[in-house]
């Protein structure tokens, strides 16, 4: 398959690696210096885009490979509250296809299942009360992560005693901390970190005064992250409309 590449730093460079020791072909690299490479032939001449950029910039990204006909594979966050209506408009009305997630590493996706198993069984012991850790580098800049956030609305739609989460505290990479309170008794606390280059971590924990049970994903490297998009992109040069990991593995 022939794939174009929008965001060129360390994810695109694996992305790069992994799609070509699959046997696709990289046939355009666009990144902050190159825009106008948006309108190439080379781009326009992609099955797939895989996109890794940022908050600010992704839902555009999104825009202009749109408009030259090229599916989409992102992993950006940060941008579905304001854009989010947008592009699910485009997707299920305009015929435009976007393969999003929060995160494409293969054990986020095993444990997002696990998560929403164990929140489903935890409703029969109301004595435990959950909570949700995130850990990431200091390059990121939005918080709480895109997957925190997946993770965390995933086990509220399980959980009977829950109806939103709220950031408790926030320590940033500056050193500045941030403090949330929630809005009523039936909120998640998410608690967030940014420290070294720490690929991600992600935690979930249900505590009572007898004992505690704690589910962790704990990312080694990127490279899950990267694999797990070719397998997307492998998948959206295929289907259409608007997808996710659970599209692309059933359980």
């Amino acid at each position: 398959m022939k794939f174009a590449l929008i965001g060129y730093g360390k994810m695109g460079r694996m992305i790069e690696e992994i799609a070509i020791s699959r046997g696709h072909e990289i046939v355009s690299i666009i990144d902050v210096d190159n825009l106008q490479d948006f309108d190439s032939d080379a781009f326009r001449s992609a099955d797939v885009a895989i996109e890794f950029t940022a908050p600010q910039v992704a839902y555009d990204n999104y825009l202009r490979a749109f408009a030259q006909g090229v599916k989409v594979v992102s992993g950006s966050t940060g941008w579905l509250k304001d854009h989010g209506d947008d592009v699910r408009r485009m997707c299920q009305q305009e015929g435009k296809t976007l393969f999003w997630s929060s995160n494409f590493s293969l054990g986020v996706t095993v444990f997002r299942a696990v998560n929403r198993y164990l929140a489903r069984i935890m409703n029969r012991f109301p004595d435990y009360t959950p909570s949700l850790s995130e850990t990431h580098h200091v390059h990121k800049l939005d918080y709480p992560s895109g997957t925190a956030i997946t993770l965390a609305e995933e086990l509220i739609a399980e959980a009977d005693a829950l109806d939103g989460w709220y950031v408790g505290e926030a320590q940033l990479a500056d050193g500045t901390v941030v403090t949330g309170d929630p809005t009523g008794p039936e909120q998640l606390r998410i608690e967030v970190f940014r420290r070294d280059e720490v690929p991600g971590i992600h935690s979930i924990a249900w505590e009572s005064e007898a004992d505690t049970i704690t589910i962790t994903h704990d990312a080694h490297s990127r490279k899950g992250f990267a694999l797990g998009a070719v397998l997307a992109a492998e998948y959206t040069a295929t289907h259409e409309g608007l997808l996710t990991m659970s599209d692309l593995f059933k359980f």
